[in-house]
């Protein structure tokens, strides 16, 4: 009998964020969740994105930032940052939303989750079937995972 793949039993199911969702609402989910980042979905169900942790803090501090290689010499508060974009709660997910994402199959496999999460930034990878988001798995649930399968007692 060949093992259980690791992708099985860490498979999320969690809500999807809509794309014209405001900025608030969609961080308090993935905090009530616990999730680094969250599927970003149309009116129709299709999966158009990510919105999660980097997204979060790249639309509550200016965008100049995103250029630095550092910022030690800018003495602003996080107070006085929040302050300044404090309109970005009211806007959508869409506007800050990482299109630029990967996601897989219903039939993933443990290898693929493994390439992926070695040669690409993101936090989870959303599983879709049809365009359609059915579930996630993130970096740190499959990191777990590995880790106990490699000490677990033979």
């Amino acid at each position: 009998m060949s093992p259980q793949r690791i992708a099985s039993t860490i498979r999320r199911e969690v809500p999807s964020l809509r794309d014209d969702e405001r900025l608030v609402d969609a961080v308090a989910q993935i905090i009530q969740i616990d999730v680094p980042a969250l599927p970003v979905v149309d009116a129709r169900g299709k999966l158009l994105g990510i919105f999660g942790e980097r997204e979060f803090i790249a639309a509550l501090f200016p965008g100049y930032l995103t250029t630095l290689g550092y910022a030690g010499f800018v003495p602003r508060s996080l107070d006085e940052a929040l302050e300044k974009r404090a309109t970005c709660v009211d806007e959508p997910v869409a506007k800050h939303m990482n299109t630029e994402h990967i996601d897989v199959g219903e039939d993933f496999s443990d290898t693929q989750l493994a390439e992926i999460f070695l040669h690409h930034r993101v936090l989870i990878i959303p599983i879709v079937d049809g365009g359609r988001v059915t579930g996630i798995v993130t970096r740190e649930d499959f990191s777990r995972a590995l880790g106990e399968r490699l000490t677990a007692p033979p």
